[in-house]
């Protein structure tokens, strides 16, 4: 069983420098950063050699931040977030060692550009499909389609899933579903999507309250023939996912690899 990762090998590199220069948050955060040159030139005959030396020790332990995010994060979003968090930090830094009204500068300007734009989320399913609730009443009760079925309710304003707090935490899992449903979607096991924000009247359908505002969205429905036997968050009312969302909580959640394997060995 192959499945073509979406957004990956060369194509996803060019995907995302495309994105770089097109999306209005990674556009902005460019221009922000690369104004610093300019202004370092201007500077130059006013500086000393201590600029240079906390510039080389900024550098280097931006690289070594990132590193880090690169090997413990799951998503390329999370990892840009992050990224971009420690740029902004030592960009002020070193920008306080040449003049503190340059470092008021950058923070004017990182200001702006977080009230202007948001970063944005992974906008594709995957192998998902997206499902009204009528489709996915059919398709359970229909009994010809895959044994499992994994749902994510969920409330969508442009491709992001908003939960009641921030929708920051949503971007960084954004890419977690749809990437899960590559690995794991097989004839045994099929993943689908509804947005509850096109059909609120129906959340109570899946036992999920949109009242006092949007705490147990998202939330991951596990199907069984036609049965639910597993979900996350826990059922009741005040349920909400107290642990960010990410490939291995829903992997162990929902025993993916288990799937897997009863799909392999023919079960």
């Amino acid at each position: 069983m192959e499945k073509k990762r979406e957004g990956g090998g060369g194509g996803g590199a060019v995907e995302r420098t495309s994105q770089i220069v097109s999306d209005p948050y990674y556009f902005l955060h460019f221009m922000a950063f690369f104004s610093y040159l300019p202004i370092r030139a201007s500077a130059a005959p006013y500086t000393s050699h201590r600029l240079f030396d906390r510039e080389l020790q900024a550098f280097l332990a931006f690289l070594m931040f990132s590193a880090i995010k690169m090997v413990r994060e799951e998503t390329w979003e999370a990892f840009v977030a992050d990224s971009l968090l420690y740029a902004k930090i030592f960009l002020i830094g070193v920008s306080l060692v040449m003049d503190y009204r340059v470092a008021i500068w950058f923070c004017v300007i990182f200001s702006v550009v977080y009230l202007l734009a948001q970063q944005p989320a992974f906008s594709k399913l995957g192998t998902a499909k997206k499902l009204t609730p009528m489709q996915l009443e059919d398709l359970l009760s229909d009994g010809t389609t895959t044994k499992y079925w994994l749902v994510r309710c969920s409330f969508l304003i442009n491709e992001v899933v908003i939960v009641d707090d921030t929708s920051s935490k949503c971007v960084r899992s954004s890419r977690c579903f749809p990437e899960l449903s590559i690995t794991y979607s097989n004839s045994l096991l099929s993943f689908g999507t509804i947005d509850l924000g096109l059909f609120p009247n129906a959340a109570s359908k899946f036992g999920i309250s949109l009242a006092g505002g949007m705490s147990q969205l998202p939330t991951y429905i596990l199907y069984e023939k036609g049965v639910e036997v597993h979900r996350f968050p826990d059922f009741y009312v005040d349920a909400a996912p107290s642990l960010p969302v990410t490939k291995k909580l829903l992997c162990q959640h929902f025993e993916l690899d288990r799937l897997l394997l009863d799909y392999i060995n023919g079960s």
